[in-house]
């Protein structure tokens, strides 16, 4: 702990907080739109974080904030599909609105550092501390994104991929990914970060350097 940055950690969680609070207001109210009452039911359409805790994916929003990657996840919104006109179709935007919330916060907070920061670095209109959060803000966000769109239960890839596959294939992927996609997720996240970096690393990368307006990593 002799290198611990409280001011990072404090960052770092509060970005998380706010980000995952967003993500699943976003699967919420797209559900609530597109005809199911049952996020609305159950207070899910609201911008308070507490109403979106889940105690294991805070746990790790604090460890991982400790250790310096900040992942973690909220308590997942339970939808009625019955309630939809077109199941498959809804399922789809409903839990691609949850990654779409953390782009858009992602890009919010990329043009922000463009405006205050990259674009007169020599007179920046925002202080060393809010390129920090700026900065935390679009990181975060793009690692969450490319995080949820893996194709592992129970992160949003999974049903989105169970859907854009044909019914039957879909359908035995999903009852893989529900049986061991939770061992795979778990042993990724307990490498300590290092699996997952692996994987979405690059995309995060070279997605934040395009925001950015900067040149790729080599």
């Amino acid at each position: 702990m002799g290198n611990f940055d409280l001011q990072s950690f404090v960052i770092t969680l509060i970005v998380l907080v706010v980000s995952i609070t967003l993500h699943e207001f976003g699967h919420a109210i797209s559900a609530d739109r597109l005809g199911d009452d049952t996020p609305r039911r159950q207070g899910r359409i609201s911008l308070i974080p507490w109403d979106h805790f889940e105690i294991v994916g805070g746990v790790m929003m604090v460890i991982s904030s400790l250790v310096g990657y900040g992942i973690g996840w909220g308590k997942p919104v339970q939808v009625n599909y019955r309630n939809f006109r077109n199941e498959r179709t809804a399922d789809i935007i409903v839990t691609a609105c949850g990654p779409l919330m953390n782009l858009l916060l992602a890009i919010l907070f990329a043009l922000i550092l463009r405006i205050g920061y990259i674009a007169r670095p020599q007179a920046p209109l925002l202080s060393v501390l809010q390129i920090q959060f700026a900065l935390s803000f679009v990181l975060i966000n793009l690692s969450l994104m490319f995080f949820n769109l893996l194709p592992i239960f129970p992160l949003d890839g999974s049903h989105i991929v169970r859907r854009l596959l044909p019914p039957d294939s879909g359908e035995r992927f999903y009852a893989f990914m529900v049986q061991w996609g939770p061992l795979i997720l778990m042993i990724a996240i307990l490498s300590g970060g290092g699996v997952l970096s692996k994987v979405i690393g690059p995309a995060v990368q070279h997605s934040m350097s395009l925001l950015l307006g900067l040149p790729p990593r080599q």
